[in-house]
């Protein structure tokens, strides 16, 4: 008996919507990261990449546990001296819900060309509604 392994060929993607309202960021993130890479499927392969299409809800609903909405910062640098900008999580939160989301998202890929790619398919929206109706998604439920 030999090890199956899958070809990039003959791979297919199907769309899963999440639904983040009242649960936890990282727990929605770290579910959306495990269906980006393809580690819920059984035909899952490490160096191919062979994970699904996600669409994430009611990101701006979701919560930060403790107190990480004071406490946790999104910083950044633009390379020049004194440059270091830095918001807290609940203006992020509140301005910018889908960036929050996408951001824990990415932290949990891989960092290479496998994770650049998979970030691609993740669709966050604060609301409840989305714009991909015509690839009929299904809700993903692993709980």
């Amino acid at each position: 008996m030999s090890t199956f392994m899958a070809k990039k060929e003959t791979i297919e993607r199907k769309w899963y919507v999440i639904d983040a309202a009242n649960k936890p960021l990282g727990k929605t993130a770290a579910k959306a990261a495990m269906i980006l890479r393809g580690k819920h499927k059984p035909e899952f392969t490490p160096h191919v990449d062979c994970g699904d299409f996600v669409i994430i809800v009611n990101a701006g609903k979701a919560v930060l546990t403790g107190r990480k909405l004071d406490q946790k910062f999104y910083r950044h640098h633009s390379g020049y001296i004194g440059g270091l900008k830095e918001v807290s999580y609940r203006q992020l939160m509140s301005t910018k819900p889908e960036f929050a989301m996408q951001l824990a998202v990415k932290g949990m890929l891989p960092h290479n060309k496998i994770g650049d790619k998979s970030i691609t398919r993740l669709k966050v929206y604060a609301g409840e509604s989305h714009n991909q109706q015509a690839q009929q998604p299904v809700a993903f439920d692993a709980e």
